[in-house]
């Protein structure tokens, strides 16, 4: 059972969101709300005994340990409360939940910069329920959810978030994230395996720079997914 909250200021996109997923097996709704704030408070406040949070009296403390965050946040782009996307995925990830944006907005540029502050996925709003099903359930085991919109975003981008690779660079980190051993991609690019080993240095280098680490072989094949570079042969 995957855990999901909703933070959006839609209250019938949050009525109906509360609708679908109750008849949905494989996830349970923790909580429907319009701001990251009133995520992250409600727990606090709904423990506190002896009246709300703020009341004459009531204790300013809860009374017992922290919830667990929901394993994944539906989060919507742009909240009325004129707070920050990229903040918003910042503190939703620091408190411990993956993020799945989705919305009605397809503001390129605020896409890639809440994916580049760690965003696991986006999805349009019109999407039907078994796509977001499918999203949250690759989000909770590590992965990423995308959408036609998103790869648009990655592949149109010229921001920092998105290292600019030198064709050998990008040809070695294809071949590798493929699948392929360092040796292999080695033999494909003519190149010995400490020279390719060098191109991969480098393209995690490039990636850190950008504020998106990549340390590992699935690391770099996220990274090839997110940035729309090709589909990694099987």
């Amino acid at each position: 059972m995957i855990t999901v909250a909703v933070v959006d200021d839609d209250r019938m996109l949050r009525d109906g969101l509360r609708s679908w997923l109750a008849g949905t097996d494989r996830l349970r709704l923790l909580a429907t709300v319009p701001t990251v704030g009133a995520l992250l408070a409600a727990p606090a406040a709904d423990r506190a005994p002896g009246g709300p949070v703020g009341a004459p009296g009531a204790p300013q403390e809860p009374s017992g340990p922290p919830d667990p965050p929901a394993d994944v946040v539906l989060l919507d782009l742009v909240l009325g409360d004129g707070s920050v996307p990229e903040e918003n995925v910042r503190r939703l990830r620091a408190a411990g939940s993956r993020v799945l944006m989705i919305s009605t907005v397809t503001d390129r540029e605020r896409i890639v910069a809440t994916i580049a502050a760690g965003a696991d996925g986006y999805l349009t709003k019109d999407q039907p329920l078994e796509a977001l099903v499918e999203a949250v359930e690759a989000i909770a085991a590590g992965g990423t959810g995308h959408s036609p919109e998103l790869a648009f975003a990655w592949a149109y981008d010229t921001g920092p978030a998105r290292p600019r690779l030198a064709p050998r660079e990008l040809q070695v980190l294809l071949d590798y994230a493929s699948g392929l051993t360092l040796k292999a991609t080695a033999r494909r690019a003519a190149i010995s395996p400490n020279t390719a080993k060098y191109y991969l240095d480098r393209v995690k280098e490039k990636y850190q720079q950008a504020g998106r680490p990549t340390y590992t072989k699935i690391d770099l094949a996220l990274r090839v997914r997110e940035d729309g570079l090709a589909d990694p042969a099987p």
